[in-house]
């Protein structure tokens, strides 16, 4: 089976004019299968978005090659786009508009046909509890529901390809939890998945492998069983505390 995102030596440097560069993510490299969730953890400032950004065509990269889908990052950049679904906790909405008129302007943009696009709305509704609040404008909404109709908006034009940027940031318990499983549902349905966080409990319930990010490097990547017999340790905490500090 081909790989669905493909990383190779991916760096990020930006300039500075005092130090000359800060390197954000040096010579990444991973694979994500289809049907897979393949979680990048690390700390804040790790390295985590930059990665991520670089895959959904946000940042170009400095050195390295990508290929989301089959599409090349920087030579084919719109071909990526059209292939993903990306997702942050700051991902914005416009807040004048409704949560199904959101997904209508949305769907437009990726061509969908009206008639399918009407039933894909409804379906998104329903799968992540929006209904009642469809026709609500988005400035009134919760956190935790503004966080549902993003993850709805990124998922519109039903991509091959999820990129999750820490999509549980700032929830609640409940809505978390639905998140995680709405995630969780889409590997069932073969969806490629790269799920970034730093939260220990999230690996363990959603991710097949994990990389472990630091300080821009990519420290150590494997499945949770693979990483424990790497470093003797049973528990996550400890898992990570002793690939970062090795």
């Amino acid at each position: 089976m081909a790989p669905s995102i493909e990383a190779v030596g991916l760096t990020k440097i930006f300039h500075d004019p005092h130090s000359g560069g800060i390197v954000a993510a040096s010579d990444i490299s991973f694979e994500c299968y289809p049907g897979e969730i393949f979680g990048l953890l690390g700390c804040n400032g790790a390295g985590k978005s930059t990665t991520l950004r670089m895959l959904s065509t946000i940042l170009r990269p400095t050195r390295g090659v990508a290929r989301v889908a089959g599409h090349d990052v920087v030579k084919d950049s719109l071909g990526v786009r059209r292939s993903i679904g990306y997702l942050s906790a700051s991902t914005g909405l416009y807040g004048r508009l409704t949560p199904r008129e959101t997904l209508e302007y949305f769907g437009g943009l990726h061509g969908i046909d009206k008639v399918k696009l009407r039933g894909r709305i409804d379906e998104l509704l329903c799968l992540l509890g929006i209904e009642e609040f469809a026709g609500v404008r988005c400035e009134k909404l919760s956190t935790g529901m503004k966080q549902k109709v993003s993850i709805a908006r990124a998922i519109v034009h039903d991509p091959p390809v999820l990129i999750l940027d820490e999509p549980t940031l700032g929830l609640d318990v409940l809505v978390s939890s639905v998140m995680i499983r709405f995630v969780a549902e889409c590997r069932e349905r073969g969806k490629c998945i790269v799920f970034s966080t730093h939260i220990l409990s999230e690996v363990e319930k959603l991710c097949d492998r994990v990389a472990v990010i630091h300080r821009g490097t990519l420290r150590a990547s494997g499945t949770l069983k693979e990483l424990r017999e790497r470093t003797g340790k049973t528990f996550m905490d400890d898992v990570f505390m002793s690939l970062v500090e090795g």
